[in-house]
């Protein structure tokens, strides 16, 4: 079944509704990251399309990833709860609940401004080529995924 689609405004906008339902106070149901943290971890997916901050694999590495990960990033099929945080992802310092809610809020909607044909054929940071159906899964399950860690 496919996933909800992360580039049309309908479901973006019923994520940050999502997002929206959030406070500073929220808890996690599982896992090691507080509320701020947890928005700042789901940054690092937009980060790596459209920011120049983390740097690339190198290819074997990027073919190591792939196999290893990229079928669990890039399917439909849910994350556990007990996955396994790759360490660009990792997020150990303190942030600012609303700073960080800004800036994910305004990746989603920069992301379904940008459309999916920006997205067809996408080189990722660590997958390679990504069809649009991948890139909404990568965006969506991940996001979904912690919104469901803090029970919204």
């Amino acid at each position: 079944m496919a996933l909800p689609n992360i580039f049309s405004k309908e479901v973006t906008d019923q994520v940050i509704q999502r997002i929206e339902q959030l406070s500073p106070e929220s808890q996690p149901q599982w896992g090691k990251m507080n509320i701020a943290q947890m928005l700042a971890h789901c940054c690092v997916a937009y980060e790596l399309v459209y920011d120049n901050k983390h740097p690339k694999p190198g290819a074997f590495m990027k073919f190591i990833i792939s196999m290893l990960a990229k079928n669990q990033v890039v399917g439909e099929k849910p994350y556990s709860k007990s996955i396994r945080t790759a360490p660009v992802f990792l997020i150990t310092d303190e942030r600012e609940f609303q700073t960080e809610k800004k800036r994910l809020i305004a990746y989603l909607e920069h992301t379904q401004k940008q459309g999916k044909h920006t997205f067809q054929d996408k080189e990722s940071h660590s997958f390679g080529k990504l069809s649009v159906e991948q890139w909404n899964n990568l965006f969506y399950k991940h996001i979904d995924h912690h919104l469901r860690q803090f029970g919204i």
